[in-house]
């Protein structure tokens, strides 16, 4: 499947501010549960990629064109193995303070893509900019 036909998402979630814990987070995501892997393969996610900074988490999902955020929802709600690895990862995460109620991993929204800068016009510049 070539990348050009995949749709990309991005979460973040923090962890709990707490050294030991996040260490502890770390090691379980050097040796996923097969079942997990298996789980984020069926949903019709390609790629996932976990990236930490401090106690932020930020996600990115590749996904197959007919991928759906819901039906990856309901196919974990259905999988006590998946749910069983959740309930681990909950003693380390903890949401971000603007997250609705019961949300773990908030999806974020695209500001910048420099593919569609390039194709893009030039802006008219900023006074500021004459300035300079």
């Amino acid at each position: 499947m070539k990348e050009a036909h995949l749709k990309k998402f991005c979460f973040a979630l923090d962890l709990k501010d707490d050294a030991e814990a996040i260490n502890t987070y770390q090691e379980y995501h050097k040796a996923v549960w097969p079942e997990i892997n298996q789980s984020l393969k069926d949903s019709g996610i390609v790629n996932a990629e976990i990236y930490n900074t401090g106690n932020r988490l930020f996600m990115i999902i590749e996904a197959a064109p007919d991928f759906s955020i819901a039906q990856k929802s309901q196919m974990d709600q259905n999988n006590p193995r998946v749910q069983a690895w959740e309930t681990l990862m909950w003693e380390f995460q903890q949401a971000l303070p603007h997250a609705p109620q019961g949300t773990k991993w908030v999806l974020m929204e695209k500001i910048y893509d420099l593919n569609d800068q390039a194709s893009s016009p030039t802006p008219k510049s900023d006074k500021n900019d004459a300035k300079k």
